[in-house]
């Protein structure tokens, strides 16, 4: 049964009078797309999944298409070109790093404060978060522009390639605000319930991206060809826009979460508030991400084919995990509405049911990586020394998806509730305990090369899933306070 079926059969197998007309199957989708006005600490549990997830699932497709279309394009450079991008997006990550760990507050704050049906602290918490984007993203913004060649040195990257890629760090990490801005705001669509809006901002501004990118590389018309760094002008335009839109719907009363002006002015206590929450959460996902700066500074070692390889295959791996990552959204604003409004026992019913969903999204997946992978490589390159790397990191990877679905929904939905230390604890112990000298040891010590990466890759998120659901089970979390 594939992901569609099985929503479909979710939504057809709901109690009666959850299935007329008004709550069809073609109802609830167009109602999941168009944005729902449902109180989701209220009603049937599988529907509020799926109009919550429906529209998560779109935005995050939409964001993965981000890096999807950038590799489609730099590829056509060569192996450098891709490499330089590579390397720079490991280090991205850590922008990434601090922009979700925000965002993993916001969404549990908001998410909190209108199950607790206080739309004014909701408001206040999104005015809070844009301050914080702001003041984070300056000494990033200094650091990627004035240091990007000597970044690219640490992370053993070649000469050619720091040549030909340190223009598009600087750029991409200069422009760091717009992607604090971009992931903090959605939170606040998330947490609130507000899902069509985040998926429709994505759209838009992926639309522009991928016009765009091929016009910048290139040098298309009266456009200046900016080779590898124009991937990364064309992305903060199409991102600068989807910030310039979130603004809008804040700002004019069209969302859940209205920001109004005499709101737009610091309040230390809750942005300290915030931040403290935040900083859990930023550790949780640096544990996480830095890891992987780790496992590219492994595979950098056997060249820069390796790390096309690696990181074309990432690219791939991120276009499936960004859409489960919408389901994860869902369950965590679940968790947060409905203990906000008292509720812990649907809240952690509705953590289950997505990681079923979940899981059978994942799964799919995994059978397509495993059988096709040298197929969906060939997309982006015809280089017969990067297809080797690329097919096994696929296939090595796709063999934990199973496990992995149930950790993603089980850690996001600690978050959702407002603990962000116990994630924390799982990711410092699978992935900078477990993972990295595992895949060391294998990679160099055994001898396996970049396969020994990609089996470290499996196996950690596997113990993921299993130390958190164990967690999980204990039930602290529906008694955090936020």
């Amino acid at each position: 049964m594939n992901y569609t079926e099985e929503i479909t059969q979710t939504i057809s197998s709901e109690p009666k009078e959850e299935t007329t007309t008004k709550h069809g199957v073609w109802a609830t989708l167009r109602e999941a797309v168009a944005g729902s006005q449902q109180n989701f600490t209220e009603g049937n549990i599988r529907r509020a999944i799926v109009l919550l997830s429906v529209p998560m699932i779109l935005e995050m497709m939409m964001e993965s298409l981000f890096g999807v279309v950038d590799a489609f394009w730099v590829a056509k450079l060569g192996a450098d070109a891709v490499a330089a991008v590579g390397i720079t997006e490991s280090m991205l990550t850590l922008v990434f790093t601090v922009a979700m760990g925000l965002s993993t507050a916001v969404i549990a704050m908001v998410a909190r404060r209108i199950g607790e049906q206080d739309a004014e602290g909701a408001s206040r918490t999104a005015a809070q978060s844009i301050f914080i984007a702001v003041i984070v993203s300056i000494p990033i913004s200094i650091v990627g522009i004035f240091f990007m060649p000597n970044l690219l040195r640490l992370m053993n990257a070649e000469e050619s390639v720091i040549a030909t890629g340190a223009g598009y760090g600087q750029v991409i990490l200069g422009a760091n605000v717009i992607i604090m801005l971009l992931f903090l705001l959605n939170g606040v669509f998330r947490g609130s319930g507000d899902a069509a809006i985040a998926m429709r901002v994505l759209w838009i501004a992926n639309i522009i991206n991928i016009i765009l990118v091929p016009l910048f590389v290139f040098g298309v018309g009266p456009f200046p060809e900016l080779g590898v760094m124009g991937s990364s002008v064309a992305t903060s335009i199409g991102r600068g826009t989807g910030v310039v839109i979130q603004l809008y719907y804040l700002m004019s009363g069209r969302a859940r979460v209205h920001i109004r002006p005499s709101q737009l002015r610091v309040h230390w206590d809750l942005m300290v508030r915030l931040f403290r929450l935040s900083l859990g959460g930023m550790f949780q996902i640096l544990v996480a991400t830095s890891s992987w700066i780790g496992l590219i500074y492994i595979i950098s070692s056997f060249g820069s084919a390796a790390v096309a390889g690696y990181t074309l295959a990432i690219r791939i791996v991120i276009f499936s995990i960004l859409p489960a990552f919408g389901l994860c959204s869902a369950a965590a604003t679940l968790v947060g509405q409905n203990l906000g409004a008292g509720k812990p026992e649907r809240a952690e019913k509705s953590v289950w049911m997505t990681g079923h969903y979940n899981a059978v999204f994942m799964v799919a997946v995994s059978l397509v990586y495993i059988v096709f992978p040298e197929t969906l490589l060939r997309i982006f390159t015809d280089d017969p020394q990067v297809i080797p790397y690329g097919v096994d990191c696929l296939r090595f990877i796709s063999f934990g998806y199973l496990a992995y679905a149930y950790g993603m929904v089980v850690v996001q939905s600690f978050n959702g509730a407002g603990d962000t230390f116990t994630p924390t604890l799982i990711n410092l112990f699978c992935h900078w305990l477990f993972q990295i000298p595992l895949a060391y040891t294998l990679a160099i010590w055994a001898g396996w090369g970049p396969k020994g990466v990609y089996t470290a890759i499996a196996l950690a998120e596997s113990l993921v899933a299993v130390v958190g659901i164990i967690m999980f089970r204990r039930g602290t979390w529906k008694t955090r306070k936020v």
